[in-house]
């Protein structure tokens, strides 16, 4: 089926459309948080990169980022329709995580990032609660 708008117009489309967030994906996030009696967190937390989670105690940052939208090769997903429009939306987003992990960390945050697909594996979810578990234990 054809697209209604013409190129522009659809482009001036999409930049209205807001993210919702991967919530299922942030959701299962606090239930491991819970279910692992990881406390000190909170979300919505104003800091540049606006990560997912703050521990503001410890200066962590935790991003849990979809795997399409960061460039994840896990389920290789390329769209083929308007393809060169998605490999550089997702080099952009690429370029603005580096750059978000950077200029935390020379902030004195420390900077975790968790893919979706990695909720799957639960050996790297417990490292990852192990990792902040240490840090909140070191922080006092």
């Amino acid at each position: 089926m054809a697209d209604v708008f013409t190129s522009d117009k659809r482009s001036e489309v999409m930049r209205l459309v807001r993210p919702q967030k991967n919530k299922s994906t942030e959701l299962a996030a606090i239930k491991f948080f819970k279910d692992n009696n990881i406390i000190g967190w909170r979300r919505n937390y104003k800091l540049f990169g606006k990560p997912d989670f703050v521990f503001s105690s410890i200066r962590l940052a935790v991003f849990i980022d979809g795997c399409f939208w960061h460039g994840h090769n896990c389920r290789n997903i390329t769209p083929q329709n308007n393809k060169e429009y998605w490999e550089r939306k997702i080099l952009r987003n690429k370029k603005r995580d580096r750059l978000v992990t950077r200029t935390l960390i020379l902030k004195g945050w420390t900077v975790i990032r968790i893919k979706e697909c990695e909720f799957k594996a639960s050996k790297k979810l417990k490292r990852i609660s192990n990792n902040i578990v240490r840090q909140i234990l070191n922080s006092y």
